[in-house]
């Protein structure tokens, strides 16, 4: 089977062909003899009702510093291609909801990978507030005095942008940090959005760990290490990743959430202190590390349901 595959992401040409899973799943793709035809989320565009990107064909290379060729630029109608791979970087902004609108007018006659509509209703952060028995202590607003309540109530807290991503603006605060106020004023010359407060896991410094999951069920882990002094493990802030093994209380984490994301139609998925749909990384790691072939695994379940 040959599929005809576009992949919306940020430019091929800036990532690194040695950590990006989006590079693992397009050089799978490939390797399986499938076309590939890549475009920007800005290149997309509804043209009476139809879902249109400009975009160019892309042949991938492992070979770090001369790992693509893209040919001329083109404008397709997205309902032409078999798959579509939803894999630019958070924000999850106005653009990036919009963007899903656009790809549901085509889902799932092309499949969507993960399904526009449910990355859409289902933010990282706030999805994982549907199990409440799995996660630290946790508030969402935009309410000040809640805010400085729940500080009070848990002492050292984290404090994120709701509907950031790769650790940007994440910060941690004291038991009586007075700086509250003020980053919360920042956080409203930014924007409107809530944020989100999660009292602090003195383990994080061990790491936290990334699960991926493929159609509900976990396939591997790794763990991410923060740097020398650092709250953020995240390997976009200098983190590092270490190989890992699912445990007892991992595995009854993925019973209660696998079924869900299966329900939501969400084939590729990660949890750590959220549930990450939106562009699920860490696959590269796991492999290196021994682990499952993440990228394997989805594109079998791809072409099982192209194949229906």
């Amino acid at each position: 089977m040959s599929l005809k595959v576009a992949v919306q992401m940020n430019p091929v040409e800036g990532i690194n062909i040695e950590t990006d899973t989006t590079f693992m799943l397009m050089l799978e793709a490939q390797t399986r003899g499938h076309g590939l035809w890549v475009y920007a989320p800005e290149h997309l565009a509804l043209d009476s009702g139809a879902a249109l990107a400009r975009g160019r064909a892309l042949n991938l290379r492992a070979v770090k510093g001369d790992h693509h060729s893209l040919s001329g630029w083109d404008k397709r109608d997205l309902a032409e291609f078999d798959v579509v791979l939803m894999r630019q970087d958070p924000p999850f902004d106005m653009a990036y909801i919009t963007g899903t609108y656009f790809l549901e007018r085509i889902h799932p006659s092309t499949l969507v990978v993960n399904d526009p509509a449910e990355v859409r209703n289902a933010p990282e952060k706030l999805l994982v507030t549907e199990f409440p028995d799995f996660h630290p202590p946790t508030l969402v607003t935009s309410d000040g005095e809640a805010l400085h309540d729940f500080h009070v109530r848990h002492g050292d807290i984290v404090l994120k942008p709701l509907y950031g991503g790769a650790g940007s603006g994440v910060v941690k605060l004291k038991a009586g940090d007075p700086n509250l106020d003020a980053l919360l004023e920042l956080h409203a010359m930014i924007g409107r959005e809530a944020v989100i407060a999660q009292k602090f896991i003195p383990a994080v410094s061990r790491g936290d760990k990334r699960i991926l999951l493929v159609d509900g069920e976990p396939v591997g882990a790794i763990n991410r290490i923060p740097g020398e002094g650092q709250v953020r493990s995240n390997l976009a802030r200098g983190g590092r990743a270490e190989a890992v093994e699912l445990t007892a209380r991992d595995l009854e984490i993925c019973a209660a959430i696998g079924p869900e994301l299966n329900r939501r139609g969400l084939l590729f998925g990660d949890y750590l202190t959220e549930i990450n749909v939106t562009s699920p990384t860490g696959a590269q790691q796991l492999k290196r590390f021994g682990g499952a072939d993440a990228a394997a695994r989805l594109w079998d379940r791809i072409e099982a349901l192209r194949a229906e």
